[in-house]
């Protein structure tokens, strides 16, 4: 019986040695697979040090998964990522919006009834650059998970 995965903490780096715990592969299996599969790039910083993000870390995660436990070869893994990505490309393109494993939190509008959300001029630019901050980072956080999938 095959042990499960640990779950993956919340932190934006990893290093090859935290991967391969995360991931239970070999760190050698780690940088052969970068070899072969494309969509596996993880940053290197001094002496060649790798540092993997969390979309890597699930990509890698899905590797295995395709090579381990669904019997793939190298190339026939490959190709399959390859038609995954473009599933998901193709469901960005119709306007679909992904939220596998997502809990949605609805809230009555009444909640909001007694927010006063009124700033003056000069904290509400702030307020406003840093919004627009936000924005560009969950837009990039989110083609990254796009990408992982």
């Amino acid at each position: 019986m095959e042990k499960a995965l640990p779950s993956i903490p919340a932190k934006r780096y990893f290093t090859i040695g935290e991967v391969s715990d995360l991931c239970g592969v070999k760190p050698h299996v780690l940088r052969y697979w970068e070899q072969e599969f494309t969509q596996l790039r993880p940053m290197k910083r001094r002496g060649n040090r790798r540092y993997y993000q969390h979309h890597e870390v699930l990509m890698i995660r899905r590797i295995r998964d395709l090579l381990y436990d669904q019997g793939f070869t190298i190339s026939g893994a490959r190709n399959k990522l390859q038609e995954l990505v473009q599933v998901e490309r193709d469901k960005r393109k119709a306007g679909e919006v992904m939220l596998d494993g997502v809990d949605v939190i609805e809230i009555e509008d009444s909640t909001f009834g007694e927010f006063d959300d009124t700033l003056p001029p000069e904290e509400d630019a702030i307020v406003s650059q840093r919004l627009m901050l936000v924005r560009r980072e969950l837009f990039e956080i989110r083609d990254l998970l796009t990408a992982g999938h």
